[in-house]
């Protein structure tokens, strides 16, 4: 083939006078950059290559990685990854294999990705995000002995949608809320992990977490500092109160000082918000997660009562005395109508975790009998950017509160920051202000990107009731 023929045959003698004309008309200082930037532009993305390995995670517990290419860069992600008790017949799939990381090998998942998926991915377009999803899904569906769950997709489809955004010349935020309908991007309030209890800290907090919310700000960064300010004053008060084993940090990055029980431990928060000069902005959160505190027929707690009624009761006056505004999991995940009973008083946010685990089913049940009234949503419970988002309009739809969560077994992927402000969550669970910054900086970024056009929820991070 001739030059001339080549010319022709991909139409670049068109191409490149168009990019000259570009050019002139934008008096570019380099004209060779600015065609070349044109030329780039005016060449439509497809991925050409995808490539997993494994790494590990904040737990040093393999998970996976992708690095997913188009003509045009590369673009990467990991799958932050989750232990569940098969509850609701999901679970994360493992390989098992004993000798290899204690059982939680993922070599499988680089596999079924480095040979499976990227083939079927092959010449895609990045920014047709429910294209490339619907690939994965119906590659999980036509053979799910492969175990080709969450572990495999979550990653790959996360990385195309960081690929799409770099197409379209914008943040992977206002990518994301594009995708998702929204018009605007919003920073969400953060919900800042500060004292940890749970079975997994050995003291007597029968919640897992106990969170500060400041909805008082003006800014996401103005969040930040009520927020960092609060926890140093937290910190001082543990430290002075329990010694120095006090302040040694949980599984879930906050304090952990031990205390005879929960009431003790909110104490301690007020304390501080309250020293640090933020009564009335800062608001409260517990996630308690009584799934995990099962004892038989009854709920295991610190309080004498161990009867559902009694919880009830007990959730209700500790809203009241320490201005708790939502409270995740207070039940059983099979009790329906505790949650029921509960979500009606309308004392605060009820955040459905394990009652819903993401599942559409489950979370169209919760919105017809009123279970709950707030959507806790972890990317690694689903397997794809569009379920993802397809969920938090339904949340929103059904005009609930919106809470984007980061999980145990992070990495420095920093997507469910992006993902919360695209999809306009009220709230985000980004960790603790130690160990927890990752997606709180990511946020931090997001809203000095936008400028005068950022967006923080405040105030408004749930519906009215």
């Amino acid at each position: 083939m001739s030059v001339q023929e080549y010319l022709d045959k991909h139409m670049l003698s068109r191409r490149i006078e168009d990019a000259v004309n570009a050019a002139v008309r934008a008096k570019a200082a380099d004209p060779v950059l600015y065609i070349s930037n044109h030329m780039r532009r005016a060449t439509p993305s497809a991925i050409t290559k995808v490539k997993a390995r494994k790494i590990l995670d904040s737990r040093g517990i393999p998970t996976v990685e992708v690095d997913l290419y188009t003509n045009k860069g590369m673009y990467r992600a990991t799958a932050a990854s989750v232990n569940l008790d098969k509850i609701y017949d999901f679970s994360e799939a493992r390989e098992g294999e004993l000798g290899k990381y204690v059982g939680n090998t993922v070599s499988k998942f680089v596999k079924h990705i480095n040979e499976r998926i990227a083939e079927a991915l092959i010449g895609l377009d990045p920014t047709v995000q429910s294209q490339i999803d619907r690939v994965l899904v119906d590659l999980v569906k036509e053979d799910p002995k492969s175990e080709l769950g969450p572990n495999a997709t979550v990653a790959v489809s996360i990385a195309a949608c960081k690929a799409g955004a770099a197409e379209k010349e914008v943040p992977l935020s206002k990518h994301i809320a594009d995708l998702s309908g929204q018009s605007r991007v919003q920073l969400p309030v953060p919900a800042i992990n500060v004292i940890n209890g749970g079975k997994r800290i050995e003291n007597n907090i029968f919640a897992q977490d106990i969170m500060i919310l400041p909805v008082g700000a003006n800014t996401f960064e103005e969040a930040m500092e009520m927020v960092v300010e609060s926890y140093s004053h937290l910190k001082a008060i543990v430290l002075e109160k329990y010694g120095q084993s006090g302040c040694s940090l949980g599984e879930r990055d906050g304090l952990a000082p031990n205390v005879s029980d929960l009431k003790e431990a909110l104490d301690l928060v007020k304390e501080a918000i309250d020293e640090a000069g933020f009564h009335g902005r800062i608001k409260m959160a517990v996630a308690v997660g009584v799934a995990n505190l099962r004892d038989g027929n009854n709920h295991k707690t610190t309080f004498k009562s161990t009867v559902v009624e009694d919880l009830v009761r007990i959730y209700t006056q500790l809203c009241s005395d320490y201005s708790i505004v939502s409270i995740e999991d207070p039940f059983d995940e099979n009790d329906w109508e505790s949650f029921k009973q509960f979500t009606q008083l309308g004392v605060c946010q009820v955040v459905g975790d394990q009652l819903l685990i993401s599942e559409p089913k489950h979370i169209d049940r919760a919105i017809s009998e009123s279970a709950c009234n707030a959507l806790l949503l972890k990317m690694n419970h689903l397997g794809t950017v569009t379920e993802a988002i397809e969920l938090a309009n339904k949340a929103k739809m059904a005009q609930w509160g919106l809470v984007v969560s980061h999980t145990r077994g992070e990495t420095e992927d920093t997507f469910v920051a992006d993902l919360a402000a695209g999809v306009g969550a009220g709230l985000i669970k980004a960790g603790g202000p130690c160990r927890g910054e990752l997606l709180s900086n990511q946020l931090l970024r997001i809203e000095d990107e936008l400028g005068e056009q950022a967006a923080y929820a405040g105030e408004n991070w749930r519906p009215c009731p």
